[in-house]
């Protein structure tokens, strides 16, 4: 039976580890963290950002773990989750619904973030009806050479111990604690991928408990920060500061990656909320103008809450028949405000100018 090859520490760690480099990385990582939760709550309708960026959280969040797909893809996957699709954009797909399972569910218990709710959005990210690891054996390997980096915790036993602790301190609260939120979102992170509590999905998981985490301590209303573009772009800096911790104990490097990470998102999120309300404006005023008897704000929360649209979207969400929604989505689509598209016998209808502010942030 392996070894593991980490003591976890008790949380929060024993160590003094706020320095004074990482509470000025603090400071500037509020800063921005605050002024993304403001912007936010400019969007009429906040499950357009909901809906939108955790596409792309899912998207980003799954390239981490090689599993590549498109923008088309995935939207294509968002429009007819009942057509089959390319493996890799039902496992987008998945890690979505995991994330809105999850923050539905905080919302409804109050802030809570559970145990409970954690195995619940595994059992939806891999599509199974397991739970935490109960067989040893699980090691991790550096992906080029197949060496063993890293041996977590191999017992039951002590796995779901060590669960219960992480769960008590993601509860602990700010009044009850001499460490800030995001440094504790930091160490709840870094103990999360420690003990690799299950087969496969860590990774993606930790990402979304992170933003769940940001809701829980009101940084944000609704998780919209998400620091898997980051993370790609850094992601040999990730796995060898992950590792650093284990090997030396020195807590530091490891905060200011997390709070550089949170500071360079929030301030990339920004723009893109605001590319957003800017877009969602200019398509309001259009609509008015050129569509004035179509118009109404649930038929524009629709155009940008399902950058690819349907039929039957439109039909659900301005409770209008079939005939209506048809003639709706054709004559915006002839005025050049929707691309018209086919697939199968069913029509589909892009928000180009969104999915051209989302490819952009990828390049």
């Amino acid at each position: 039976m392996l070894r593991p090859s980490y003591d976890l520490p008790d949380l929060p760690p024993p160590e003094a580890i706020e320095t004074a480099a990482v509470l000025k990385a603090l400071t500037r990582a509020h800063r921005y963290l605050a002024e993304l939760k403001g912007r936010a709550g400019t969007i009429p309708n906040q499950g357009i950002l909901i809906d939108t960026l955790s596409l792309q959280e899912a998207k980003a969040s799954s390239e981490i773990e090689n599993i590549v797909t498109t923008q088309d893809e995935i939207f294509q996957i968002n429009a007819f989750p009942e057509n089959p699709g390319p493996p890799a954009a039902k496992e987008v797909a998945r890690y979505r619904d995991a994330l809105h399972h999850g923050f539905n569910e905080q919302r409804r218990l109050g802030g809570l973030l559970t145990n409970n709710m954690i195995i619940a959005m595994f059992r939806i990210l891999k599509g199974t009806d397991g739970g935490f690891r109960e067989t040893p054996g699980t090691a991790l390997k550096n992906e080029g050479t197949g060496a063993v980096v890293y041996v977590p915790p191999q017992d039951a036993n002590a796995l779901r111990d060590l669960m219960s602790a992480l769960e008590r301190f993601i509860h602990v609260e700010d009044s009850e604690s001499d460490l800030d939120p995001l440094t504790r979102m930091a160490i709840i992170h870094h103990q999360f991928e420690s003990i690799h509590p299950f087969p496969d999905g860590n990774g993606r998981l930790g990402r979304i408990i992170n933003v769940l985490f940001l809701t829980r301590c009101g940084l944000l209303d609704i998780p919209i920060l998400y620091l898997s573009r980051f993370i790609t772009r850094n992601k040999a800096d990730y796995y060898r500061l992950l590792q650093a911790v284990r090997d030396t104990g020195e807590w530091e490097p490891w905060l200011l990656y997390i709070m550089r990470g949170v500071e360079e998102t929030a301030i990339e999120t920004l723009r893109l909320v605001e590319g957003i309300r800017t877009l969602m404006a200019d398509t309001k005023k259009r609509l008015r103008e050129e569509h004035p008897k179509l118009y109404s704000q649930d038929l524009l929360n629709n155009l940008f809450r399902h950058p690819y649209t349907r039929i039957e979207f439109v039909q659900r969400e301005l409770n209008v028949s079939r005939p209506t929604a048809t003639k709706y989505l054709d004559e915006l689509a002839e005025s050049g405000m929707l691309h018209k598209h086919r697939a199968g016998r069913n029509n589909y209808y892009i928000n180009q100018p969104l999915i051209e502010l989302f490819v952009e942030r990828e390049v």
